[in-house]
């Protein structure tokens, strides 16, 4: 889902953006260690549509293309970046917002836009470009989430009453609407696998606190809901907020306790095994927010700066920043490792970078 940086952290689906605000590591391509400067640039690329006075990158393909969005000063537009860097731009007529949510390994690509009433609905771009329109009977509010390799695209959408519901659209245009179990303040999309099991969370609105489960929908739509358990390390969990799931069926996002204190992370197994993981820093806190298909999670942590982070398959967390970044928050991982996202500089707008996969094998050659 989608919000736009002059309102809202980019990235942080709105309904989760409450939960966000209620709240020494082996760093080898970030700023300040002792490489020199070019090995470190040399694992970024940074880039901008042309025009944009604000870029930000939403999902990347296993081949490299990026989508996300740009403000030009006057209106947003959604963008494809190829894996050469060329730049193709799209917008729906009169729309002061459009933007690219998630892309698949066919170039297709499904995002929002605005119409002229700001009612937000959700769009699939075909690969050789034909923008097509789309909302779930009764929405008045459509945010597509992400799309597989199928072509099936699932997302969250609110009705009349302002109750958030997920949904899944066949490729032939078929929307099929659908509620966690036991949701009784609104169910929320986050992601889907390529074979099209669904995670994100929902509202339990029955008593105070009001906390918010996570769930997995199987491609039949049968349901697992989970939490969570308790532990010295992350007390009385009160919320469990996934974000993302891979081809193998690992889940991850973050939770936070009953005394709104740091945000952790979390990566849920196929087999439903938990395990908790902090940021980096004393009373920091982490949001994973991809998973590639080898299990490595990439987001960003704050409380001691504001940085990316990648954690591989043994649970070691690297930290990472382009060059000069004051804020970095990666948003995609793809199954060669490359992390795509923004950054900015101080004072300055935000930035697309790309961090090259092969990042840990040029650090080391400059430390030989």
């Amino acid at each position: 889902m989608t919000t736009y940086p002059l309102f809202a952290a980019p990235m942080v689906p709105m309904s989760r953006q409450n939960a966000r605000l209620a709240l020494s590591v082996l760093a080898l391509c970030t700023l300040g260690l002792s490489l020199p400067a070019s090995a470190q640039e040399s694992a970024f690329t940074k880039f901008d549509p042309p025009g944009s006075i604000s870029t930000i990158p939403n999902s990347m393909n296993r081949s490299g293309a990026i989508t996300g969005y740009y403000f030009d000063g006057n209106i947003f537009h959604g963008f494809l970046r190829s894996r050469n860097g060329t730049f193709t731009t799209f917008e729906f007529p009169g729309a002061p917002t459009t933007a690219g949510t998630s892309i698949n390994a066919a170039g297709v690509i499904t995002g929002d836009y605005f119409d002229g009433n700001l009612v937000l609905h959700g769009f699939v771009r075909s690969a050789d470009g034909v923008l097509t329109s789309f909302d779930p009977v009764g929405s008045v509010d459509t945010e597509p989430a992400c799309i597989n390799r199928a072509g099936e695209i699932s997302g969250t959408y609110s009705d009349a009453n302002h109750v958030s519901h997920g949904f899944l659209r066949d490729p032939d245009g078929a929307i099929a609407s659908f509620d966690a179990p036991d949701s009784n303040g609104g169910t929320f999309v986050t992601g889907m696998s390529p074979s099209g099991e669904i995670t994100g969370y929902y509202n339990d609105w029955d008593e105070p606190p009001y906390p918010q489960h996570g769930f997995l929908r199987s491609r039949d739509g049968a349901y697992t809901t989970f939490d969570l358990p308790a532990c010295s390390s992350c007390g009385n969990v009160l919320s469990t907020l996934p974000s993302a799931i891979n081809p193998a069926g690992e889940t991850i996002g973050s939770f936070y306790r009953d005394d709104f204190g740091a945000v952790h992370g979390f990566v849920r197994e196929s087999d439903g095994v938990i395990t908790p993981f902090n940021a980096p820093c004393a009373g920091g806190s982490i949001f994973p927010n991809s998973i590639n298909a080898a299990g490595v999670i990439t987001g960003d942590y704050l409380g001691c700066g504001a940085h990316g982070f990648e954690r591989d398959l043994d649970g070691k967390i690297t930290t990472f920043d382009p060059p000069r970044s004051t804020r970095t928050f990666p948003t995609s991982i793809n199954a060669a490792g490359a992390i795509t996202g923004w950054f900015t500089y101080a004072h300055s707008k935000e930035h697309g970078f790309l961090r090259s996969p092969d990042c840990r094998r040029k650090s080391a050659k400059s430390r030989r």
